[in-house]
């Protein structure tokens, strides 16, 4: 009888060892080896030519457009590209307790409700503690169906049983596959549990929703390949103390990944938020030196959010930079362009900057309004309530054009606002909304005289 051999893989690249190591040679995470029994793979059987797919000219290839359907949550919706696309596979991943379960038990309902067989398969609670969250949520089609499994082959087995339309397993961690010694949540149990999914899905046209855990960092729990082998990605992104939750798509092969959804965790649930732009404003209209508003671009949408800035004196020889929701590195940049184009000494001065409500901004819109912000609080000069602020500025203190400004603009009127310091470039062919004041500027220079 042979001896079974071992191996050591690294639960964060997939990197394989012959013994433990305490750190990664390939990716440098510490203590992620685990050791997996070493099963040799089975012959595979002859080929079989007659079978298999012939290639074909691409402009003979022929094809009707991908079947969607709704969740009925609007924010999801958009997010996903227009609804979801039949057979398509999906991974949604956040931190725990972010509303992850909530979300997809929200969505089986509102599909099952549509007459469609929805299957929710749970790995981490039993059949009662889904009933109890579905009493909380309101959450009673005849529909849906739920069961507590976490091996793949019985999943499988439901599957063809209920030949469900939908299919939500919580969560591919969980998932094992019994004729695979390593634990749940190794490399080799995720990877054959999705690719077993993902057959299945595109087999049978079930649309497939995993819920994956993340690490520390952030990112998903398991090998890269997870991500490459779903059709679409989401992250949960927001704190657990903060009301508010932001759906973000990091890929999607059937929609932009631009979008965002926002939403409010309640006591019913996750709700739509319809005006994104009042939850990220401040509760008072009445702003303190060193506040600015501006309207970012996330996807398709306008929001306006408010941004803050403390500048104070330091007490030690290395002036502090600390930003939240802005590159860490654009405000080190843009703080040199003040004091080398405006002459600001900020050489011992301590800057906080801060993006209300945890968003984060990493277009360059957001450099003037930086830059005024920095100003605004260094000077004690407060920013007229009434207006926005946006633009690029380069390394010489030139603003320069951005794009999407009459978007910005309509948004901000809408709001309430009145005035909009602006690139003089994106000046030419702006049509201003009604008793809208917009004021362009080429230069830093020109904007401290106009605040300061």
């Amino acid at each position: 009888m042979s001896k079974v051999k071992s191996k050591y893989v690294c639960q964060e690249c997939g990197s394989v060892s012959p013994k433990w190591l305490g750190k990664c040679s390939d990716c440098g995470a510490w203590n992620s080896f685990v050791e997996e029994l070493d099963v040799k793979p089975v012959k595979a059987a002859t080929l079989d030519i007659g079978n298999a797919s012939q290639p074909q000219k691409i402009i003979d290839v022929t094809f009707d457009l991908e079947e969607r359907y709704s969740t009925q949550i609007k924010e999801l919706d958009i997010v996903l590209g227009g609804g979801v696309v039949k057979g398509s596979l999906i991974l949604v991943g956040g931190d725990p307790g972010i509303g992850k379960s909530t979300l997809l038990l929200q969505v089986a309902h509102n599909i099952a409700s549509s007459k469609r067989l929805v299957l929710y398969v749970s790995g981490e609670e039993s059949v009662k503690q889904t009933k109890l969250r579905a009493q909380r949520l309101g959450v009673d089609s005849e529909n849906l169906y739920i069961v507590a499994e976490n091996n793949l082959e019985k999943i499988k087995y439901h599957v063809e049983n209920l030949k469900p339309e939908v299919l939500i397993v919580d969560s591919i961690q969980t998932v094992y596959g019994p004729e695979i010694a390593s634990a749940p949540g190794s490399v080799s149990q995720v990877r054959e549990a999705t690719n077993q999914f993902m057959n299945l899905s595109k087999k049978n046209g079930i649309s497939t929703f995993l819920v994956g855990h993340v690490t520390k960092t952030g990112t998903i729990a398991g090998p890269k390949v997870l991500e490459h082998m779903v059709d679409t990605v989401l992250y949960f992104e927001g704190e657990g103390h903060n009301l508010f939750r932001i759906l973000r798509a990091v890929k999607n092969r059937f929609g932009s990944t631009n979008e965002i959804g926002i939403f409010e965790m309640t006591n019913f649930g996750l709700q739509e938020v319809d005006n994104p732009s009042k939850i990220f404003l401040s509760n008072t209209m009445i702003k303190e030196a060193g506040s600015v508003v501006i309207p970012t671009l996330e996807g398709t949408r306008t929001v306006l959010v408010e941004m803050q800035c403390l500048v104070s004196q330091t007490n030690f020889n290395m002036p502090r930079r600390m930003a939240v929701g802005i590159d860490y590195n654009k405000l080190i940049l843009l703080t040199a362009v003040l004091e080398k184009k405006a002459g600001m000494m900020l050489y011992n001065q301590d800057i906080y900057l801060n993006v209300v409500g945890g968003m984060t901004i990493d277009e360059p819109a957001a450099d003037l309004a930086i830059i005024v912000a920095i100003a605004s609080s260094f000077r004690e000069i407060k920013i007229p309530d009434d207006m926005i602020v946006f633009g690029e500025v380069g390394l010489t203190g030139e603003i320069r054009a951005i794009n999407q400004v009459q978007q910005r603009v309509n948004e901000a009127a809408k709001m309430g606002f009145k005035k909009a310091l602006i690139p003089h470039a994106n000046l030419d062919g702006l049509n201003r909304p009604e008793n809208f004041q917009a004021i362009g500027m080429k230069h830093i220079e020109e904007v401290f005289k106009y605040f300061f």
